[in-house]
């Protein structure tokens, strides 16, 4: 393909309720969109960076800069600009991944469009449904978390994923354990504990969950060996996996037994793909974390959940969860069964509202290849 323009835009959205983390709270989302052009189609690409770099080292205006200066720069001048050339063609930047997957997937997302193939199938999935899991944020009581939980559970969700924090824990675990006692649980901390709370995180074997994600540092793999030798729960690494080097030092070292896969925290669906490989090879289960993505992001997140290894449920949950009205038509919809239907059409299998999506611009830039060259 030859590209014509990039657009970037940057949408201010609202989320329909607050979430909260052991980062912080939050109501609005900027959503940094890239729009790539080619051939009369364009691709789609969301980066995941959060308002302010508590997650990632990254922002989005950290993204919007590195997008514009430099990544947008080196994908015109590049001979071959496919979505799986990326990792070669932004190698000169380093870090920003998350940067780097909006403009990458864009570009899957054009391919696919172009090959007339669903995005899934360029990337080598094989599933027409995936299972669907949920993540309920802090909140303000335990009562808000019981009526939270039994929503999710009567809309079908097959995992139940509770953050938590120092203080927001065992109570938190004990009222829910007690009223469903055999449901899929796990918990999730954002490295909000150290290896002095070992003996407190060794207590968290008795609610039988299915994984504690990222207890200790978002850099971590030594600490989280030694925390998972003394735990019977498996340990799941999120922010402390950045590729697929990181995935194979994570599991020589034997610092998890479960992999959450991101595509913006790993840079795109290339190196998503490279570690599901790795994982797969090696018999670690992975799965689909979210971002609280538009339903640009949360269409990707659907196809690279396809692949075969994605065997746990993931955080690939409805639009209406989050948004009022999301920027994608039809809106991502979970059955009763806990399950998304994989859309069949080319590219992501999702239209863009553009009408909305212009409405909520509050940033906007295009650039022309020509005008690089």
């Amino acid at each position: 393909m030859k590209i014509e323009s990039i657009v970037l835009r940057e949408l201010s959205m609202s989320l329909i309720n607050p979430f909260t983390t052991s980062f912080g709270e939050t109501r609005e989302r900027r959503v940094l969109l890239a729009e790539v052009r080619a051939e009369g189609l364009s691709g789609w690409g969301e980066c995941t960076a959060g308002e302010h770099p508590y997650f990632s080292e990254e922002s989005t205006d950290t993204a919007w800069i590195t997008i514009l200066q430099e990544l947008v720069p080196l994908l015109v001048a590049a001979e071959d600009q496919r979505g799986g050339k990326c990792p070669e063609i932004f190698r000169p930047v380093r870090g920003h991944r998350m940067a780097k997957a909006a403009v990458e997937n864009a570009l899957w997302d054009l391919e696919a469009q172009m090959r007339g193939v669903p995005l899934y199938e360029l990337l080598g999935g094989t599933r027409e449904t995936i299972a669907c899991g949920v993540s309920i944020g802090i909140q303000p009581s335990l009562e808000k978390l019981m009526d939270k939980v039994g929503s999710a559970l009567s809309e079908g969700y097959q995992r139940i994923k509770l953050k938590c924090k120092p203080g927001w824990d065992i109570q938190m675990f004990e009222a829910v354990r007690h009223r469903w006692p055999n449901i899929v649980l796990s918990c999730d901390a954002n490295s909000a504990y150290r290896l002095r709370d070992t003996e407190h995180l060794t207590s968290f074997d008795r609610f039988h969950l299915l994984m504690i994600e990222q207890p200790l540092w978002a850099d971590d793999f030594y600490f989280h060996a030694m925390l998972q030798q003394r735990l019977d729960t498996s340990i799941c690494l999120d922010e402390s996996i950045r590729n697929r080097r990181d995935t194979l030092a994570a599991i020589e070292m034997e610092s998890c037994r479960i992999i959450n896969i991101k595509l913006g925290r790993v840079g795109g669906f290339s190196e998503a793909i490279a570690i599901h490989n790795a994982t797969q090879e090696r018999g670690i289960p992975v799965w689909c974390g979210g971002m609280l993505e538009s339903g640009i992001g949360r269409s990707h997140n659907i196809a690279m959940s396809t692949l075969e290894n994605f065997s746990l449920p993931g955080d690939v949950s409805a639009s209406s969860r989050y948004w009022a009205e999301d920027i994608i038509e039809p809106e991502v919809t979970v059955s009763s069964a806990g399950e998304i239907r994989v859309p069949n059409t080319p590219g992501r299998g999702f239209e863009i509202r553009t009408d909305l999506v212009e409405r909520l611009t509050v940033r906007k830039e295009e650039i022309k290849a020509m005008a690089l060259v």
